[in-house]
C-alpha cells in the first residue's frame, strides 16, 4: 500500500488542530506541522498525536507549505489548513484509492462553514481543490492566496468534502481580512501593479453583485448576504490599502 504524508502549517490554532489532526488518523502515515511559532496550546495539543513539529518563522504561506512538503518522508503529500478536516466519506475514498495510487494528483470539493453554517453558494461551492498529490509534481505559489502549481495531467476527482471551518464570528472574519488584505496590497505593491480610482469604486460593488446575484449568496440566507458584503470590502481595502502604498511612495520620492 502506499503511503501519505499530511502536511499541516500553523499559528495560534488550538481552535481548529485537534479536530484536524483527529480527522487524519487511520488516514495518513505521517504528520507533519509547521508550526510559526504559536503562543496558544497549539503545540500541547499537537504533543496529543504521533505528529512532527517543525517550528519555522514564517515568510508567506506557499514558503511554510513548501518547507513542510520538503521534510515529507512520502512521495504523496496531503496538505491541509489547520481549521479543515476530511469527512467521513472523503476518508473511504481515501482509503480506496490509497491501495492503488495511479495518478498524480487527486482533487476534491471543499465545503465551508461560516459563524455555523454550511455555506452551499456565493462561489463557496463546491469548491474543488486538489490536495493529494506526488510531492515532486507540484509546488505551492503565491504569498497570500497561494496556488498549486501543478505540473501533471494526470488527476482524478474523489467523493467526499473537505470541510473548513473558516469564521466562527464576524469578529474573526474582520481581524483576518484586515490582516489579508495589508498582505495582498504589499504583494501588489511589490509587482509594482497599481490601481484607479476608478477601479478602487466599481470593483467592490460588482464583487457584491458577483457573491449575491449571480453566485445566488441570497440563497445562503443572512450568512450568504454577510459574506458577499464581505468580500465586497475585501476588494475595497486591498486596493485603498494599494492606493495608499503608492501615495507614500510617491511623496517620499518627491521629497528626496
Amino acid at each position: 500500500m502506499n503511503k501519505i504524508s499530511a502536511v499541516i502549517i500553523t499559528k495560534n490554532e488550538q481552535q481548529n488542530i485537534r479536530r484536524c489532526l483527529n480527522s487524519l488518523v487511520d488516514v495518513v502515515d505521517e504528520i507533519i506541522v509547521v508550526d510559526s511559532y504559536s503562543t496558544d496550546d497549539t503545540e500541547k495539543i499537537c504533543n496529543d498525536f504521533d505528529v512532527e513539529f517543525i517550528k519555522k518563522e514564517f515568510e508567506d504561506y506557499s514558503n511554510s507549505k513548501n518547507y513542510g512538503n520538503s521534510m515529507a518522508k512520502h512521495s504523496f503529500i496531503l496538505s491541509l489548513d489547520a481549521d479543515e478536516a476530511i469527512s467521513e466519506e472523503l476518508k473511504e475514498s481515501l482509503a480506496l484509492v490509497k491501495s492503488n495510487l495511479k495518478q498524480d494528483g487527486y482533487s476534491f470539493n471543499r465545503r465551508t462553514n461560516y459563524c455555523g453554517q454550511w455555506i452551499y453558494h456565493c462561489g463557496w461551492y463546491p469548491d474543488v481543490k486538489l490536495r493529494l498529490f506526488r510531492k515532486s509534481k507540484a509546488k505551492w505559489e503565491g504569498k497570500i492566496h497561494e496556488i498549486l502549481q501543478f505540473s501533471s495531467d494526470k488527476k482524478a476527482y474523489l467523493k467526499g468534502d473537505l470541510l473548513h471551518y473558516s469564521y466562527p464570528n464576524l469578529s474573526r472574519h474582520a481581524e483576518k481580512m484586515d490582516l489579508f488584505t495589508e498582505m495582498a496590497a504589499r504583494d501588489l505593491f511589490e509587482k509594482k501593479k497599481k490601481v484607479s480610482t476608478l477601479k478602487l469604486i466599481v470593483a467592490p460593488m460588482f464583487e457584491f453583485f458577483k457573491k449575491y446575484i449571480l453566485y445566488r449568496g441570497f440563497l445562503d440566507g443572512y450568512y450568504g448576504f454577510i459574506i458577499s458584503i464581505m468580500s465586497s470590502y475585501y476588494k475595497f481595502f486591498k486596493y485603498s490599502k494599494l492606493k495608499n502604498l503608492w501615495i507614500e511612495h510617491n511623496s517620499l520620492s518627491n521629497n528626496k
